[in-house]
């Protein structure tokens, strides 16, 4: 059993948790909790450390051996090492550091989204979270859009890591997928026509700016079009998560009606 924070697996999960560079440089991230650990094994990504402690449930101890059989690194942890590594008011006593693996974009896709200027944690989780809902084929991240694989972004986004591939891409990068694909760019704006009236069938890639800044000016150049959700009710705006939530679901909600 570890039970000593200055141990290396520790340092490393503590490592992980506190620092983006850190993340991309060891090509790995930190999942916590049992319904996302076990999103992580059966999506197929490799595990690298599983630490755990007394607490933790029968699943979670399930999938525990189920690593250990595969020869995986699962270690004991003492409740205090457990406790100095959760950042959940009510931890389930697991901790797992994932291999990144970068999921390639589909050939061909018609439905993509571009969180712009998105700093706010709980605003890219949920929209990591309605793009797997939505069928979104891909997300790509423009420079000044956080980190999508820290911590709380990974536990908002609810196993949506593992499902839909997420591209951390300059905007020339992004201007060349999306141009290629042929997709038409939608920029979330209040003074955008309203989405009821826009086709959102055909292949699209929707661009969702921030609350605080909207989109950012290499966003602007790339769109063909603005769009807008009609708000009867007195409130100046939406939080971006969702906006953009709302504008993928009507964009399922118009795909759905073709085939009905």
């Amino acid at each position: 059993m570890i039970t000593s924070n200055q141990n290396a697996k520790v340092k490393l999960v503590r490592a992980l948790l506190g620092r983006g560079k850190e993340r991309r440089e060891t090509g790995a991230f930190v999942v916590e909790g049992v319904r996302l650990f076990e999103e992580a094994v059966k999506s197929g990504w490799e595990i690298r450390v599983a630490l755990f402690d007394d607490s933790l449930n029968e699943r979670g101890k399930s999938q525990v051996e189920s690593l250990r059989l595969r020869g995986a690194d699962a270690e004991e942890v003492s409740p205090s090492v457990m406790k100095s590594l959760s950042e959940t008011e009510a931890p389930q006593g697991v901790v797992v550091v994932v291999k990144f693996t970068s999921l390639p974009i589909p050939k061909s896709p018609n439905f993509i989204l571009v969180p712009d200027q998105i700093r706010d944690p709980g605003n890219l989780g949920t929209l990591l979270r309605s793009a797997a809902a939505a069928g979104v084929q891909a997300v790509l991240l423009p420079p000044e859009t956080t980190d999508a694989f820290a911590p709380k972004i990974v536990r908002a986004g609810m196993g949506a890591h593992f499902r839909v591939p997420i591209h951390a891409m300059g905007w020339d990068e992004i201007s060349q997928v999306i141009k290629f694909e042929g997709l038409k760019v939608f920029i979330a704006d209040m003074d955008g026509a309203s989405c009821w009236d826009t086709d959102l069938r055909q292949p699209v890639a929707l661009v969702i700016g921030s609350e605080a800044e909207g989109a950012s000016e290499s966003a602007r150049r790339l769109a063909d079009s603005r769009i807008s959700i009609p708000m009867p009710g007195e409130v100046e705006s939406l939080n971006a998560g969702v906006a953009g939530s709302v504008l993928m679901f009507e964009a399922v909600r118009q795909r759905l009606a073709i085939s009905d």
